[in-house]
């Protein structure tokens, strides 16, 4: 049901992503014929599963807007895509101009084009918006910036039988049936509170709805739907994946770009069965 023969890479960058642990999730993944993800971000462990049907959620607008563009008309929407990815274009003023336009605009392919390239230059592929929804991540100076053109090709074949979604995990838990299994990836529990500040949409996810998670993943479990999470490893989230099999290990994340300031945090994967 999945393939380890070689992990496949997502053509969005994104803080916090699964690369990491891929073969962990998958390991611990049960058979099933549909996944489900309600918090896909960029789609990791969607294009490393080969399930024969797929649920891909997220309450991110312009995440899954793009996954729809690539889905709806690919090769035409990925050489649109292509004209951002210019030298002219990796630079200060022309990012901002272009982080302005990504934001008055109503045009879901143009914002799922400026999104894909905002993504690249952004900095460290940061996906953050401020109170009032608008993207604000600053240019990330890179001397050159490839246009992921293998990585798009690659997701769109990944696109048939899939469904994706804007909605909320409760939205998503409603949906799943016998004959699914549930991967949630949500905003991960903070370690400290100068991490509780990030947004990756305009509201943040607070503890309350993390007990709700593990809550609707235990009656999902009982219904003969297993779910599977990952999060930090904390004294909160032992107590409320308490009835999962929990597999604790360590992993280096940071948001840093320097080398130094990347540290090891400890990390879980409970599995509700």
């Amino acid at each position: 049901m999945n393939d380890k023969k070689k992990s496949k890479i997502p053509f969005l960058k994104w803080a916090g992503g699964k690369r990491q642990i891929i073969e962990r999730i998958q390991d611990q993944l049960p058979d099933a014929k549909r996944l489900i993800e309600p918090f896909c971000g960029s789609a990791t462990v969607f294009i490393n599963t080969q399930y024969q049907k797929n649920l891909i959620a997220d309450t991110n607008h312009d995440v899954i807007n793009i996954f729809q563009q690539l889905q709806d008309k690919p090769i035409p929407f990925i050489k649109y895509c292509s004209q951002f990815f210019t030298p002219e274009n990796n630079e200060t003023e022309q990012y901002y101009q272009f982080r302005q336009e990504f934001n008055q605009t109503s045009n879901k392919r143009l914002r799922a084009a400026l999104f894909l390239y905002l993504n690249k230059h952004g900095y460290n592929g940061l996906c953050r918006y401020n109170s009032s929804g608008g993207f604000n991540v600053p240019f990330g100076k890179y001397k050159k910036v490839s246009f992921p053109e293998k990585y798009l090709l690659e997701f769109t074949e990944k696109c048939t039988g899939t469904t994706f979604v804007v909605q909320d995990f409760e939205a998503s838990f409603a949906m799943a049936k016998l004959g699914d299994v549930i991967y949630c990836d949500p905003p991960y529990v903070p370690l400290n509170a100068s991490n509780s500040s990030f947004r990756y949409v305009e509201k943040i996810f607070s503890l309350a709805q993390q007990e709700k998670l593990a809550q609707l993943a235990e009656i999902s479990a009982d219904k003969g739907i297993p779910v599977l999470i990952s999060n930090h490893l904390t004294d909160f989230t032992s107590e409320i994946y308490k009835n999962a099999k929990l597999t604790k290990f360590s992993v280096q994340r940071s948001i840093s770009c320097k080398g130094d300031k990347r540290e090891k945090a400890k990390e879980v994967l409970a599995l509700f069965n």
